[in-house]
C-alpha cells in the first residue's frame, strides 16, 4: 500500500549538509574543525573548552576500490565506539544505512528493493518520520531493518555542550518510537549533517551508544537536483570497498530508480549486506 506523507518545510536544507566531503578549516584551526562555534551561546554554553571544539565528517576518500583512511585529526572518535566502515577487513561485506527526514513516496520503493534481495538495512530516523509515517516505521521495523537515531528534531548537535540537552534530543526520540511499537529503539546514533564534537561522542557512549558515520556517500539529497541514476549507480559502484558502510537517502528518487539493479551489481561483485549489530560489537 502506497504511503502517503507530508513533507516537513525546512529539513530538506538541513538534510543537504550531510556529506564525505571536508569542509574549508577556517585559518588557525586545524582540518576538521569548523567556525560553529557561536552556535554554542544557544545553549549558554559560552566559550568553548577542551573536546567541545565542532567537526563535520570526513575522510581521505579513494576510488581504487580500498578502504578510506581516517585523517590523524579524527584518531580521537576510536575512543568513543565510533565506527565508519569494517577496518582492516578484506571480507567483501556492505553496510546499508538510510538517513530518513521526512517521506515523499521514494522510500517505499527503496524497502521494496531491499525486501526484493533479502537485504536489509539501518535506518537513522527523526520523531517527525515516527509521527507523520507511522506505518512507514513499522513496515521497516517488520521487514527486519534497524530503527536508529538520528535525534529528534535534527540539530547541529555540536552546538549542544550541556549532556542534559544532548540527551533529551535521543531520548524523546526514543519515547516517540516505543510509544508507536512497542519496543527499544536500537542503540546506534548518526550525529545530524555530520556535525559532532569530542564531547558529543563522549555522551553518546554515556548512554549506551554506539556512533556511526560512514564511508561513502554522495550528493543524492537535494529533490531538486537528483544526480543523473546511470552516473550515480556508476560512482557507487566505482568507489565500493570492503567493509563500506554507505549513506543514502531514501528520498532520492535516483535512489528509488537505481536500488534494484545496485544492490544486484553488489551481488554480483560477491558482497552480502552486513548489521551494524555485527559492525558494531
Amino acid at each position: 500500500m502506497k504511503i502517503k506523507c507530508m513533507k516537513v518545510v525546512g529539513l530538506i536544507l538541513a538534510l543537504s549538509l550531510v556529506t564525505c566531503f571536508r569542509f574549508p578549516a577556517v585559518a588557525g584551526q586545524t582540518a576538521g574543525q569548523t567556525a560553529g562555534q557561536n552556535d554554542a551561546a544557544a545553549y549558554g554554553a559560552g566559550r568553548p573548552t577542551v573536546g567541545q571544539t565542532a567537526y563535520n565528517w570526513y575522510f581521505k576518500k579513494n576510488d581504487n576500490h580500498e578502504q578510506p583512511q581516517l585523517d590523524k585529526n579524527l584518531e580521537f572518535i576510536k575512543d568513543y565506539d565510533c565506527y565508519y566502515l569494517n577496518s582492516g577487513t578484506k571480507e567483501k561485506v556492505i553496510y546499508l544505512t538510510f538517513d530518513v527526514g521526512y517521506e515523499n513516496g521514494n522510500t517505499g520503493k527503496i524497502l521494496d528493493a531491499l525486501k526484493k534481495h533479502g537485504a536489509t538495512g539501518a535506518f537513522f530516523i527523526l520523531d517527525n518520520v515516527i509521527k507523520r509515517c507511522p506505518e512507514l516505521i513499522l513496515r521497516m521495523k517488520d521487514e527486519g531493518h534497524l530503527l536508529c537515531n538520528h535525534t529528534a528534531k535534527h540539530p547541529d548537535m555540536s552546538a549542544i555542550t550541556d549532556k542534559a540537552l544532548f540527551e533529551k534530543q535521543l531520548s524523546d526520540l526514543e519515547k516517540s518510537y516505543t510509544e508507536l511499537t512497542g519496543e527499544e529503539l536500537s542503540k546506534f546514533y548518526r550525529p545530524p549533517q555530520g556535525r559532532f564534537s569530542e564531547q558529543n561522542l563522549k555522551f553518546a557512549q554515556e548512554l549506551g551508544y554506539k556512533t556511526v558515520f560512514w564511508s561513502f556517500a554522495y550528493a543524492d539529497w537535494d529533490n531538486a537536483k537528483q544526480p543523473d541514476p546511470a552516473q550515480s549507480l556508476q560512482k557507487i559502484l566505482n568507489h565500493t570497498h570492503p567493509g563500506m558502510v554507505i549513506l543514502l537517502h531514501p528520498t532520492s528518487s535516483t535512489n528509488a530508480a537505481i536500488m534494484d539493479e545496485l544492490l544486484t551489481a553488489w551481488e554480483k561483485e560477491g558482497y552480502r549486506f552486513g548489521s551494524l549489530k555485527e559492525l558494531c560489537r
